[in-house]
């Protein structure tokens, strides 16, 4: 992928967080703490980590 987002789970996306930030980790790929997934840059995907971004980590290649 050219242009790509590494997202690392750094929090529990489980607890202490609201229903549709649960389902957005999940929806990014994100299941446990620890977890690394590339996902493409675009406007969905920035929108998504934005709901979550106190919940991960983000790195740009």
């Amino acid at each position: 992928m050219a242009n790509s987002l590494k997202i690392k789970l750094v929090r529990s996306c489980m607890a202490a967080v609201k229903k549709d930030q649960t389902a957005t980790c999940h929806a990014l790929g994100l299941r446990r703490i620890g977890d690394v997934v590339e996902q493409p840059d675009n406007d969905s995907i920035r929108g998504m980590i934005f709901k979550v971004k106190h919940l991960v980590e983000v790195e740009e290649n």
